[in-house]
């Protein structure tokens, strides 16, 4: 579980390919401190640590994976947003983050509001239900308020300090970005889809 708030860059520096997964090799300044075994959120996506060095860690992404999520266009040289899970009883700053991405978005407009940048993506409609005004998302695994939910769009504002320590200031018109809608919505959407037969025939 990890709460969004992202604690380090890393950079890709060799994908390999091995059947139908890919093996990750990832430099960054807390790459020494992991462990193999460990949870580590990549833009995002939980991922196991295989291997550790002096200064680059190494993942394994499945086939369904990459096929959910950005890792597929991953290429080296790559900036990538990690955070390590979270501890239980320290402040929880963002949001519940599970690292299970839900969706690939596309970056639709960036703008500059003299203070802050505001991003637009544009995502799958059938989602809609599970956003709210306000409400929570994590983009590339960074926790997020919600500004104008629309049926196929929308828009996050990002601070300074965000665009600075996180790879949104790497993200262009036609980027493409792993969402994970907050965990809250979809257990509500799973229960009133479970309870819509029911309430149906009263």
């Amino acid at each position: 579980m990890f709460t969004g708030i992202i604690e380090s860059n890393g950079i890709v520096t060799r994908l390999v390919s091995e059947k139908s997964n890919l093996v990750i090799t990832i430099e960054s300044d807390i790459s020494a401190e992991l462990k193999v075994d460990q949870s580590l959120a990549h833009d995002g996506v939980c991922l196991t640590v295989t291997n550790v060095t002096d200064k680059t860690h190494q993942i394994t992404a499945i086939k369904e994976t990459i096929d959910r999520t950005t890792l597929g266009q991953w290429k080296t040289g790559q900036l990538v947003n990690l955070e390590r899970a979270m501890v239980f009883g320290a402040r929880l700053d963002g949001h519940l983050v599970q690292g299970h991405v839900d969706d690939v978005a596309i970056c639709q407009a960036v703008e500059d509001m003299d203070g802050s940048t505001l991003f637009t993506f544009a995502f799958d409609p059938t989602h809609a239900p599970l956003l709210v005004q306000k409400g929570s998302i994590a983009i590339n695994g960074v926790s997020l308020t919600l500004v104008n939910p629309e049926r196929d769009h929308f828009s996050v504002a990002i601070i300074p300090y965000t665009m600075e320590h996180t790879n949104f200031n790497k993200l262009m018109v036609g980027s493409s970005v792993n969402l994970e809608f907050d965990i809250m919505g979809k257990y509500f959407a799973r229960m009133l889809d479970a309870y819509k037969p029911l309430m149906s025939s009263q």
